[in-house]
């Protein structure tokens, strides 16, 4: 049923400006203060209180949109954006509508066919379009407690209330939860990596709203879109597209119609709950904020925020694709974080093996990590350790399953790899007299089996080569005992 429609997904995301103070006050940003606490007349609502533009918003707002590659507009206005919450005391929000900050924007990223368990399939790179960033204020939070019981209480903290939000608006480019969850992850990732939001969607930093919708495939007309609220991670966000899918094609095989309204994701349920019908823009009775001028960006402020931007994300990817000739994949996970790809470059440049730092990276050490519960920013083994392992691998001194054993010591103690090899007894053993003389007597000490291989059973291969490097306590070097053993039994 489901291969008859193609799912159309928009998605809102809401990344909340890393400055110290609000938009368009002075209170503070911090995170878990106490309640109310971050509160001056101008983000309460009070009358006679008046705006005033923060610029260090500017400065990472340029930023964010440089990065998204989205067309800045030179003058851009504020507009009063009319409902009334409890969590927004001044019954309406300051944001932008029909002139914003910024629009007409679009990136490629890579992303991915997945299977039924979310495991990456195939890879390829997709272009999605964005359709504007504009600045707004935040409102605050309601909290509640108790809502079963009949002495059940609301609170609203406006801690939140007036710190700065770029909402990022998309074109109806995703046709699957995954290109949905892949391009949220992309633009988290680079208001990371350039410095102005932290992305922390538990502490609501980074927000996303989606809107679904299906049609029948072929079929040019959208259907009516859903708003999906209360995605506070990417695999609820990914989940929750994924059920609403389904749910609306149930509704229209079953001859009903779609309602076009807000759900909220109930992760405990696993499916979308109605919440309230969806507002359109005249709901709202958007007019401009009078009590703000025109926002007005100079062409050479925008230059100088663009020399400030690092290597982005996915230029340093393409680049890890060219200069190192690794995989998609490996590239792709190298560039997840800014601390990891610098720590790649520093293991390449020292150890002059990009393919091999890049295996030793993602395959043990970021397990060693993962089972100590530390990032790659406190890994106890410094680049040019690793790099020191990857060298003493490469000239012979150890084998790879040596150096597996090697950098678990040095994660446990911090030592280098030269220290730890030697408190193992010394490196790989490369003397072919002496493992031709180890590889005689495993022969010898099975009869029977050498028999059976000299018998076809060529399988048994393995068991001489195992059976020598067991003897040699693991240090013989493999590539000469498959070389010996193959002389000895004759090819």
């Amino acid at each position: 049923m489901r291969e008859k429609y193609e799912p159309v997904i928009g998605l809102e995301i809401h990344a909340q400006l890393k400055t110290e103070s609000k938009i368009f006050c002075g209170c503070s940003t911090r995170f878990g203060d106490e309640p109310n606490g971050n509160t001056c007349p101008v983000c309460l609502g009070l009358p006679g209180a008046l705006p005033v533009m923060n610029r260090q918003v500017l400065k990472m707002a340029t930023k964010a949109a440089l990065a998204l590659n989205l067309q800045i507009n030179q003058e851009s206005i504020f507009s009063r954006k009319n409902y009334f919450y409890p969590d927004l005391p001044k019954g309406y929000q300051i944001s932008q509508y029909d002139r914003p900050f910024s629009k007409h924007g679009a990136v490629e990223i890579p992303t991915t066919e997945r299977d039924n368990g979310g495991r990456a399939i195939e890879w390829r790179l997709k272009k999605f379009g964005i359709t504007r960033m504009h600045l707004e204020e935040d409102a605050g939070k309601s909290l509640h407690e108790g809502m079963a019981d009949s002495d059940a209480k609301s609170y609203v903290d406006l801690n939140r209330s007036g710190t700065p939000l770029a909402e990022i608006v998309s074109e109806p480019d995703f046709r699957s939860s995954w290109e949905a969850y892949d391009y949220v992850q992309h633009v988290r990732r680079t208001l990371q990596q350039i410095g102005v939001c932290d992305g922390n969607l538990e502490e609501g930093n980074l927000r996303c709203d989606a809107n679904v919708s299906v049609r029948l495939k072929g079929a040019e007309k959208f259907g009516t879109k859903v708003e999906l609220k209360n995605l506070n991670s990417f695999r609820f966000l990914q989940k929750a597209i994924e059920y609403e899918i389904d749910r609306q094609i149930a509704v229209i095989e079953a001859g009903g119609t779609i309602i076009q309204e807000t759900r909220l994701w109930n992760e405990k349920d696993s499916k979308t709950a109605s919440m309230r019908s969806k507002e359109e823009a005249h709901d709202y009775r958007y007019f401009p904020e009078p009590d703000l001028p025109p926002l007005l960006v100079s062409a050479a402020f925008i230059a100088e925020q663009r020399e400030s931007l690092i290597e982005l994300p996915e230029m340093r990817r393409r680049r890890f694709l060219n200069e190192y000739a690794l995989t998609f994949e490996d590239a792709a996970q190298l560039i997840e974080s800014r601390p990891m790809a610098d720590y790649f470059e520093e293991v390449t440049r020292d150890s002059g093996n990009a393919k091999a730092a890049a295996n030793w990276i993602l395959n043990e050490l970021l397990r060693e990590l993962k089972n100590a519960a530390k990032e790659i920013e406190e890994s106890p083994v410094a680049a040019a350790s690793l790099a020191a392992l990857i060298r003493l691998i490469d000239d012979g001194t150890i084998s790879g399953k040596m150096a597996k054993d090697v950098l678990n010591e040095m994660c446990r103690s911090g030592k280098s790899a030269q220290e730890v090899v030697e408190e193992l007894g010394g490196g790989q053993v490369s003397d072919e007299a002496a493992i031709r003389a180890l590889a005689e007597a495993v022969i010898a000490a099975n009869p029977e089996q050498l028999e059976r291989y000299r018998g076809g059973k060529t399988a048994l291969f393995g068991f001489f080569i195992g059976q020598t490097l067991k003897a040699s306590g693991g240090k013989a070097n493999p590539q000469i005992v498959n070389k010996i053993i193959t002389e000895l039994l004759g090819g």
